[in-house]
């Protein structure tokens, strides 16, 4: 072999082994990378997590851009005014769908002056957003959702403070809640405005809470719309004097998809407003359009037919006022579906002539409830007389023809 032989001979070798070192170091740099993006997200959730135990009163703790997998719940407990704040409700995404520490996706405990705003929280094992205990809790721009849309495995509730004071929750979005997609609950001092509430059983549910605001939120492809309950067995008793007002609740004839056992999971398919046994409530100049079953229904815990077991719940609606809204809805059948639905096929037959506004006319002898009932657009009623096994249903409005005081907008506001 001469030297141009043995020149070019080296440089094959050279040349293949240049080629596979190019390829090994290819190999780690994809590897590495997928390491390095492992590490990113454990490194973001442990950054999340020390900023939420650690934070300082008075502080701001700042979320990233991004869809972030998180495995554990972030956890607020006894801080004073902080802010937590994502780059965008679309745009700060904490996705939990691999949770295994935690049922919450954010818990907020015994705090004052919270802000939470600016991001999504998705696909929780539990609720999505829980605060409790929190006096001058503020939902800003946030989102919280399960995005394979209504399953009865999915969390109860979307946004859900418990037992707090002075509330806000503006400009905020649910999707898909088994229970409530906004629930406010034992709650006093409470505002809920320019919201979204979709796909969930209940779109937007006050419980057993004292002076709400409800108002210009969009509630739609729910089981039932907006709920005013009191219920019992409760540390909070008794709620009330709250108001409904200027909400466009459209179409919320969604299968209930509540796991069994649930309260809500007696709520009929396409129920618009329902109000049951709570007192002071005032539902006027809403646009209530083709929920199926009833636009809005004022009932007595009896209807549910569960047994009472606590002493201080007081069953029954009183001083209602429904009024100025405007009703629409096709017609067609109400729904078929549960105890409801067969109440509308054996008993009401009301066939595709459904009433707007239903009553259960199931009253407290001692003292007799006051429902007033005046100028709504397209009103149709019926009290449906559930007291006397439904013989006496009445579609006649005129003794409901009344006024009540109205609910003063400083019994409402938040107390600063």
């Amino acid at each position: 072999m001469n030297d141009v032989q043995e020149e070019q001979k080296n440089l094959y070798f050279v040349e293949l082994q240049t080629n596979a070192i190019m390829k090994l170091y290819a190999l780690m740099i994809v590897f590495g990378l997928v390491a390095s993006s492992s590490f990113a997200q454990e490194d973001i959730q442990k950054q999340m997590q020390r900023q939420f135990v650690t934070a300082t009163d008075n502080s701001v703790i700042e979320l990233p851009e991004g869809t972030f997998q998180l495995n554990s719940s972030l956890w607020l407990d006894g801080k004073k005014n902080i802010v937590i704040k994502g780059k965008g409700k679309d745009k700060t995404i904490l996705n939990f769908n691999n949770q295994i520490s935690g049922a919450e996706g954010i818990k907020i405990t015994n705090s004052t002056t919270i802000t939470l705003q600016d991001l999504t929280v998705q696909d929780t094992k539990g609720d999505a957003i829980k605060t409790q205990h929190v006096n001058g809790m503020i939902f800003k721009q946030v989102k919280a959702e399960w995005t394979r849309g209504a399953h009865s495995k999915n969390g109860g509730y979307g946004i859900y403070p418990v037992q707090c004071t002075n509330v806000i929750i503006d400009g905020c979005e649910a999707r898909g809640a088994s229970d409530a997609g906004i629930y406010v609950g034992q709650s006093r001092h409470i505002v809920v405005k320019n919201c979204k509430a979709t796909e969930n059983v209940a779109g937007i549910e006050i419980e057993n809470s004292l002076y709400a605001d409800v108002f210009d939120n969009e509630v739609t492809n729910n089981t039932g719309g907006i709920l005013i309950f009191d219920l019992p067995d409760l540390i909070v008793k008794k709620g009330g004097y709250v108001r409904v007002f200027k909400n466009n609740v459209h179409h919320n004839n969604h299968i209930n998809f509540a796991p069994k056992g649930n309260i809500v999971g007696k709520v009929p398919q396409g129920t618009g407003i329902m109000i049951l046994a709570t007192n002071h409530v005032d539902v006027f100049e809403n646009k209530i359009i083709n929920n199926k079953t009833v636009g809005t229904a004022i009932v007595s815990y009896y209807i549910t037919e569960n047994p009472i077991k606590d002493s201080a719940y007081y069953p029954f609606p009183t001083a209602v006022a429904v009024y100025n809204n405007q009703y629409e809805r096709q017609q067609t059948k109400a729904t078929m579906k549960g105890r409801m639905g067969k109440l509308y096929r054996l008993k009401l037959r009301f066939g595709k002539n459904v009433p707007h506004i239903v009553y259960d006319g199931i009253v407290d002898k001692k003292s007799p409830a006051q429902i007033c009932i005046r100028d709504n657009s397209n009103q149709s009623f019926a009290n449906i007389d559930a007291e006397n096994k439904f013989k006496n249903i009445s579609r006649d409005a005129s003794k409901h023809q009344c006024q009540l005081p109205l609910i003063a907008p400083d019994e409402i506001k938040l107390n600063n």
